[in-house]
Protein backbone atom coordinates (compact mmCIF):
# COMPACT_ATOMS: atom_id res chain seq x y z
CA UNK A 1 0.00 0.00 0.00
CA UNK A 2 1.22 3.32 -0.95
CA UNK A 3 0.52 6.52 0.50
CA UNK A 4 -0.28 9.77 -1.04
CA UNK A 5 3.17 10.87 0.17
CA UNK A 6 4.76 8.50 -1.51
CA UNK A 7 3.16 9.31 -5.07
CA UNK A 8 4.35 13.11 -5.16
CA UNK A 9 7.07 14.14 -7.07
CA UNK A 10 9.23 16.26 -5.25
CA UNK A 11 10.20 19.70 -7.44
CA UNK A 12 13.77 20.19 -8.06
CA UNK A 13 14.64 23.42 -6.15
CA UNK A 14 15.85 26.03 -8.66
CA UNK A 15 18.49 27.16 -6.88
CA UNK A 16 19.91 24.33 -7.90
CA UNK A 17 19.50 24.64 -11.83
CA UNK A 18 20.06 28.46 -11.39
CA UNK A 19 23.78 26.86 -10.14
CA UNK A 20 24.12 24.84 -13.33
CA UNK A 21 23.45 28.00 -15.22
CA UNK A 22 25.66 30.46 -13.49
CA UNK A 23 28.89 28.23 -13.53
CA UNK A 24 29.37 27.95 -16.44
CA UNK A 25 28.36 31.89 -17.14
CA UNK A 26 31.22 32.86 -14.67
CA UNK A 27 33.63 30.20 -15.81
CA UNK A 28 33.68 31.87 -19.54
CA UNK A 29 33.84 35.81 -17.99
CA UNK A 30 36.91 35.05 -15.52
CA UNK A 31 38.31 33.28 -19.35
CA UNK A 32 37.82 36.79 -21.18
CA UNK A 33 39.02 38.65 -18.27
CA UNK A 34 42.45 36.86 -18.05
CA UNK A 35 42.82 36.76 -22.19
CA UNK A 36 42.30 40.31 -22.32
CA UNK A 37 44.75 40.97 -19.74
CA UNK A 38 47.46 38.41 -21.27
CA UNK A 39 46.95 40.00 -24.85
CA UNK A 40 46.08 43.39 -24.23
CA UNK A 41 48.89 46.03 -24.32
CA UNK A 42 50.81 46.74 -21.04
CA UNK A 43 52.46 49.99 -22.21
CA UNK A 44 50.32 52.40 -19.81
CA UNK A 45 52.51 51.13 -17.01
CA UNK A 46 54.83 53.91 -16.28
CA UNK A 47 58.59 52.87 -15.59
CA UNK A 48 60.89 55.35 -13.55
CA UNK A 49 63.44 54.49 -15.82
CA UNK A 50 62.61 55.49 -19.33
CA UNK A 51 66.18 57.71 -20.40
CA UNK A 52 68.00 56.30 -17.41
CA UNK A 53 70.96 54.00 -17.53
CA UNK A 54 70.37 50.65 -17.41
CA UNK A 55 70.74 49.19 -13.82
CA UNK A 56 73.75 48.06 -12.19
CA UNK A 57 74.09 44.45 -12.34
CA UNK A 58 75.58 41.29 -12.59
CA UNK A 59 74.31 37.32 -13.01
CA UNK A 60 75.51 34.14 -12.80
CA UNK A 61 74.63 31.93 -16.01
CA UNK A 62 71.82 29.82 -16.34
CA UNK A 63 72.24 26.45 -15.49
CA UNK A 64 74.13 24.88 -18.58
CA UNK A 65 75.05 28.08 -20.41
CA UNK A 66 78.60 29.43 -20.12
CA UNK A 67 78.20 33.09 -20.31
CA UNK A 68 75.24 35.25 -17.68
CA UNK A 69 74.68 38.40 -17.95
CA UNK A 70 75.81 41.91 -16.66
CA UNK A 71 75.24 45.71 -16.88
CA UNK A 72 78.23 46.28 -19.25
CA UNK A 73 77.13 43.30 -21.81
CA UNK A 74 74.72 46.00 -22.42
CA UNK A 75 76.66 48.75 -23.62
CA UNK A 76 78.35 49.55 -27.25
CA UNK A 77 75.02 48.44 -29.02
CA UNK A 78 71.60 48.27 -29.22
CA UNK A 79 69.58 45.49 -27.83
CA UNK A 80 67.07 44.52 -26.44
CA UNK A 81 66.52 42.80 -22.93
CA UNK A 82 63.41 40.07 -22.13
CA UNK A 83 62.44 39.26 -18.43
CA UNK A 84 61.33 35.27 -18.62
CA UNK A 85 60.55 32.85 -16.13
CA UNK A 86 59.81 29.14 -17.22
CA UNK A 87 56.49 28.86 -15.44
CA UNK A 88 55.04 32.10 -17.34
CA UNK A 89 52.63 31.33 -19.74
CA UNK A 90 52.58 34.41 -21.49
CA UNK A 91 56.44 33.84 -21.78
CA UNK A 92 55.95 30.41 -23.84
CA UNK A 93 53.48 32.37 -26.37
CA UNK A 94 55.84 35.35 -26.84
CA UNK A 95 59.23 32.57 -27.12
CA UNK A 96 59.01 31.39 -31.34
CA UNK A 97 58.88 35.52 -32.27
CA UNK A 98 62.35 35.76 -30.51
CA UNK A 99 63.58 32.61 -31.56
CA UNK A 100 62.61 34.41 -34.92
CA UNK A 101 64.15 37.14 -34.45
CA UNK A 102 67.50 35.71 -32.92
CA UNK A 103 67.80 34.06 -36.15
CA UNK A 104 67.29 37.42 -38.14
CA UNK A 105 70.37 38.67 -36.62
CA UNK A 106 68.94 42.25 -36.77
CA UNK A 107 69.09 42.97 -32.72
CA UNK A 108 70.95 40.93 -30.40
CA UNK A 109 68.54 39.55 -27.66
CA UNK A 110 69.40 39.43 -24.06
CA UNK A 111 67.83 37.36 -21.52
CA UNK A 112 67.00 38.03 -17.44
CA UNK A 113 65.69 34.70 -16.30
CA UNK A 114 64.14 35.72 -13.20
CA UNK A 115 63.07 33.73 -10.38
CA UNK A 116 63.10 30.45 -12.11
CA UNK A 117 64.14 26.87 -10.26
CA UNK A 118 67.86 26.46 -12.43
CA UNK A 119 67.15 23.07 -13.35
CA UNK A 120 63.59 24.31 -14.87
CA UNK A 121 65.10 26.90 -16.73
CA UNK A 122 67.30 24.72 -18.45
CA UNK A 123 64.86 22.05 -19.97
CA UNK A 124 62.34 25.13 -21.07
CA UNK A 125 65.15 26.31 -23.14
CA UNK A 126 66.65 23.50 -23.87
CA UNK A 127 63.10 22.57 -24.93
CA UNK A 128 61.68 25.39 -26.98
CA UNK A 129 65.42 26.60 -27.81
CA UNK A 130 67.80 29.83 -26.08
CA UNK A 131 67.10 32.52 -28.22
CA UNK A 132 68.92 35.11 -25.92
CA UNK A 133 72.99 36.28 -26.75
CA UNK A 134 73.27 36.26 -23.40
CA UNK A 135 71.06 35.06 -20.08
CA UNK A 136 71.51 35.62 -16.72
CA UNK A 137 70.04 33.95 -14.31
CA UNK A 138 67.88 35.97 -11.51
CA UNK A 139 67.07 33.56 -9.14
CA UNK A 140 66.18 35.86 -6.06
CA UNK A 141 64.69 38.51 -7.82
CA UNK A 142 67.15 41.14 -7.17
CA UNK A 143 67.42 42.11 -10.67
CA UNK A 144 63.88 42.31 -11.22
CA UNK A 145 63.35 45.21 -8.31
CA UNK A 146 66.51 47.33 -9.81
CA UNK A 147 64.81 46.40 -13.53
CA UNK A 148 61.37 47.67 -12.28
CA UNK A 149 59.76 44.77 -12.98
CA UNK A 150 56.48 44.25 -12.71
CA UNK A 151 55.57 41.07 -14.08
CA UNK A 152 56.79 38.83 -16.62
CA UNK A 153 57.37 38.86 -19.51
CA UNK A 154 58.79 42.12 -19.54
CA UNK A 155 60.54 43.71 -22.86
CA UNK A 156 63.40 46.90 -22.91
CA UNK A 157 64.70 48.47 -25.60
CA UNK A 158 68.38 49.34 -24.89
CA UNK A 159 70.61 52.11 -26.47
CA UNK A 160 74.15 51.63 -27.62
CA UNK A 161 75.10 53.87 -24.09
CA UNK A 162 73.08 51.54 -22.44
CA UNK A 163 69.89 53.79 -21.40
CA UNK A 164 66.45 52.25 -21.33
CA UNK A 165 64.65 53.49 -24.22
CA UNK A 166 61.91 51.75 -24.01
CA UNK A 167 60.06 49.17 -22.15
CA UNK A 168 57.03 47.06 -22.71
CA UNK A 169 54.92 45.19 -19.86
CA UNK A 170 53.13 41.81 -21.04
CA UNK A 171 53.83 38.96 -24.04
CA UNK A 172 55.14 40.42 -27.63
CA UNK A 173 53.13 39.68 -30.50
CA UNK A 174 54.33 39.91 -33.88
CA UNK A 175 52.51 43.28 -34.01
CA UNK A 176 53.89 44.56 -31.15
CA UNK A 177 57.41 43.40 -32.19
CA UNK A 178 57.10 44.74 -35.93
CA UNK A 179 55.34 47.95 -35.61
CA UNK A 180 56.77 48.77 -32.34
CA UNK A 181 59.68 47.15 -30.85
CA UNK A 182 61.65 46.81 -34.76
CA UNK A 183 61.28 50.42 -35.61
CA UNK A 184 62.34 51.73 -32.12
CA UNK A 185 65.50 49.68 -32.75
CA UNK A 186 65.70 50.21 -36.51
CA UNK A 187 65.61 54.41 -35.34
CA UNK A 188 68.06 54.02 -32.48
CA UNK A 189 70.37 52.17 -34.82
CA UNK A 190 70.27 55.02 -37.24
CA UNK A 191 70.79 57.43 -34.99
CA UNK A 192 74.30 55.69 -33.18
CA UNK A 193 75.53 54.90 -36.57
CA UNK A 194 76.34 51.69 -37.69
CA UNK A 195 76.51 49.32 -35.00
CA UNK A 196 78.57 45.73 -34.94
CA UNK A 197 76.32 43.19 -33.65
CA UNK A 198 78.36 41.58 -30.85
Amino acid sequence: MTSYRDNMTVPTPRRRNLGFVLAPVVALALMVLFGWGLFSEGDDLPSALIDKPVPEFALAPVLGREEGLSTQDLIGHVSLVNVFASWCVPCRAEHPLFMELSATGEVPLYGINYKDPPEQARAWLDELGDPYTRIGADINGRAGIEWGVYGVPETYVITSDGTIAYRHVGPITRAILEETLLPIVRDLKTQAGKEPTP
